[in-house]
């Protein structure tokens, strides 16, 4: 029996099917035989490998076979690309990031996805997984030994070896096919010579000559702007000659591809050779600004990159995207990989690598600064696509130790991203391994180390946590470095925040706003250190003063535009307008908040602010639906780390809410709710926290029975503080 993806009312119009796979852009044409075995197959194995040479269209049948199939999968099918991955590492955090999962705990991402899958009924469509075949291999065999309801269809050059594996050998096109394929690419093609146009036997001879190969055929009809059928049969043979010297012992099908791929690259202009050698270097989406900074010199003048783009983007040699980070480029693997030979022999690969890690490193200062701006959803946006890019100067700061600090100086600056879209777990990858190399304790050592310890005191492991942030304290302040001091102070006070030392909260937190205020330091960091004072008065019944501190936040978000700190502050409004019985205020804000929150993807402040719904719904008369929602927070949790952050203070208005629901409700109707709230995804629980209430039909809450009793002391059975010494305060 198939288990339903989501939970809710009927609907007369069906929900459209769970995934990510891509909308076709052309139409599939041909393989009508490959796709009938490829579908049955799938039928019949856990696992399916399509192989074969690149450019063959083993992705275009892959994806064209599982969209027929969907159907099948009510839990979705979804679409991983590693094409553009190098590290081994990063693997199980490209399928978290396709599957649409975000995890800030510290469990091994192996584990949260092996969870995700466990009891779900889906295909899982893994695309150009070479560079990573054992990394790969592993991972595959693990989820499906641990998902029986699994189905992976891999695709690769060559097969994963993996128990239970059919491979699906994919053969170039029929060649009736691939007339059909051409034809219908050329007559989409830009004004010019048709293959009407041609003499009856070209097309055949053209199509037999490019072996079928669906990409070498799309080149082809590229071309025909610029040249006849016949003209482009007759540079075939010269190039098919040149370009298989020196290539002996290659497979003959891997000679034919980089024939076309190279016949294609020798109808260039020196200008667009240049430029595709040097767009090479770029791992994933680029954008104009990106390509005239990088490849422009010299020999190609900046101002004439757009140009001469355009003219390989007219060739089928770059892709032209719209993203909700705006237009990007972007190269076919295989493109790609033959200009990165191209660079190579013309002894520039390292320079072109330098100057792209120039722009992408500058490129996060700049989002950095822009954080705190009214372009906050625009930087969320342009760092997610630029994200491969950003891995990728990574790995080159990290390759060498005099260019470590370079590294951590691009870990560190990317705070924004790691702690405010949902990025917790790879930035911390990061920062762990930028540190790992021993450089002196500069700047950008410092900001590191702060910004590790915010990672990890997010992600509730206090050892790391502290270990990082004393180290930067200490070593700020025997550099004299007030500004990081301050970063480690604060982040110390948001850890004994989570970890119920209020008092000692305080007090950090206010040494380090004392600092920022001194130094002139205001951005999103400061406004969350000013929510986190007011949460630490709140929880000491100091409820003036932390509404007064919050309310300074929304006038500055407002002044700014800053949204993901402002997020922070209506959830500390929310609460202290719960406590004073205005449930139609503190549900109007916690909406607000939940809104900004699932718009970053950031999962710590979501799942708080829909703790706080919660109760506040139960204080509205509706046990049910608050019981829901704490169903909904519970699954959030399970990505975030520990429930509340192990925090009685935090923890104490869940345990209200549970008690006023249970009671109403009864224990074995509570369960049922939660269990409705606990088979939520994502999407659906921050719709579902959304949606118009009607007033309920019970008894409204007694006025001043709202706020949980005081707690003055760590309550019992909550967690340490990691070993931090209760005298080293500011």
């Amino acid at each position: 029996m198939r288990r339903p993806f989501r939970s809710g009312p009927p609907s007369a119009v069906p929900a459209p099917a769970p995934g990510n796979l891509p909308a076709e852009l052309n139409r599939f044409v041909g393989r009508a035989d490959e796709l009938a075995a490829l579908t049955r197959h799938l039928g019949e194995s856990r696992l399916v490998t399509v192989v074969g040479v690149g450019g063959v269209g083993k992705t275009r049948l892959a994806l064209k076979a599982a969209d027929a199939l969907k159907k099948r999968y009510c839990d979705g099918i979804w679409l991983v690309e590693l094409s553009a991955l190098r590290d081994p590492e990063l693997l199980e955090h490209a399928l978290v990031e396709a599957l649409g999962l975000t995890d800030h705990s510290s469990r091994p991402t192996s584990r949260v996805l092996a969870g995700h899958l466990a009891t779900r009924q889906l295909l899982l469509v893994i695309d150009g997984f070479e560079q990573l075949i054992d990394a790969c291999a592993t991972l595959v065999r693990e989820l499906l030994l641990r998902a029986p309801e699994l189905r992976v269809l891999a695709v690769g050059r060559r097969p994963l070896r993996v128990d239970g594996e059919l491979t699906f050998s994919l053969a170039p096109m029929k060649e009736t096919d691939a007339i059909r394929l051409f034809t219908e690419r050329a007559a989409a093609a830009s004004p010019g010579p048709r293959p009407a146009d041609a003499g009856p036997a070209a097309v055949p001879e053209l199509c037999r000559r490019l072996d079928g190969i669906p990409l070498a055929l799309e080149l082809a009809a590229g071309r025909l702007h610029v040249l006849s059928v016949e003209q482009i049969l007759d540079r075939v043979g010269d190039r098919f000659r040149v370009l298989t010297a020196g290539r002996r012992g290659a497979p003959p099908r891997h000679q034919t591809l980089r024939t076309a791929i190279g016949w294609s690259h020798e109808l260039c202009t020196p200008a667009e050779r240049l430029l595709w050698a040097r767009l090479s270097v770029f791992a994933g989406p680029f954008d104009l600004e990106a390509a005239e900074y990088v490849c422009g010199g010299p020999e190609l003048p900046d101002e004439e990159v757009l140009d001469v783009l355009a003219e390989l983007i007219s060739q089928s040699l770059v892709i032209r995207e719209e993203t909700p980070a705006g237009t990007r480029y972007r190269m076919l693997d295989t493109v790609r990989a033959y200009g990165a030979e191209w660079l190579e022999a013309l002894e520039d690969t390292d320079r072109m690598r330098r100057r792209h890690r120039d722009w992408y490193m500058g490129l996060a200062t700049w989002y950095e600064l822009d954080w705190f701006s009214a372009r906050q959803s625009d930087v969320a946006a342009g760092t997610e696509s630029a994200l491969p890019n950003l891995r990728a100067a990574l790995e080159l700061c990290l390759e060498s130790p005099e260019e470590a600090h370079l590294g951590q100086h691009l870990a560190g600056t990317l705070w924004f991203y790691w702690a405010g879209c949902g990025r917790l777990t790879e930035g911390r990858h990061w920062l762990v391994r930028a540190l790992s190399l021993d450089t002196p304790y500069d700047e950008s050592r410092l900001k590191a180390l702060w910004v590790l310890g915010y990672v990890a005191v997010l992600q509730g492991d206090s050892t790391a946590a502290v270990g990082a942030l004393h180290e930067c304290r200490e070593e700020a302040a025997r550099t004299g470095n007030a500004l990081a001091r301050a970063y480690a102070v604060h982040r110390l006070g948001c850890h004994a925040l989570l970890t119920d030392d209020m008092p000692r909260a305080e007090r950090l937190l206010r040494s380090a706003l004392d600092t920022y205020r001194e130094l002139g330091e205001l951005n999103s960091n400061v406004l969350m250190g000013q929510v986190e004072l007011a949460m630490s008065l709140i929880f000491q019944d100091d409820l003036e003063a932390a509404v007064a501190l919050c309310v300074e936040v929304r006038e500055i978000c407002e002044d700014s535009g800053e949204r993901w700190a402002r997020a922070y502050a209506l959830y500390v409004l929310a609460y202290a307008a719960w406590t004073r019985d205005a449930h139609a205020e503190a549900r109007a804000l916690a909406t607000e908040s939940i809104t900004i929150h699932h718009g970053f993807n950031d999962l710590v402040g979501l799942v708080l602010a829909v703790e706080l719904l919660a109760l506040v719904t139960a204080s509205e008369g509706d046990p049910a639906e608050a019981a829901v929602l704490q169903g909904a927070a519970s699954r959030l949790w399970e990505s975030v780390g520990p429930k509340l952050f192990g925090s009685g203070f935090f923890g104490a208005p869940r345990a209200l809410c549970e008690r006023r629901a249970s009671e109403a409700l009864g224990t074995e109707r509570y369960a049922a709710c939660q269990g409705e709230g606990l088979g939520l995804s994502i999407s659906a629980a921050v719709e579902r926290a959304l949606a118009e209430r009607r007033p309920a039909a019970g008894p409204p809450h007694q006025p001043g029975a709202s706020r949980p009793a005081r707690k003055t002391r760590r309550p019992a059975g909550s967690p340490t503080r990691g070993g931090e010494a209760a005298g080293r305060d500011a």
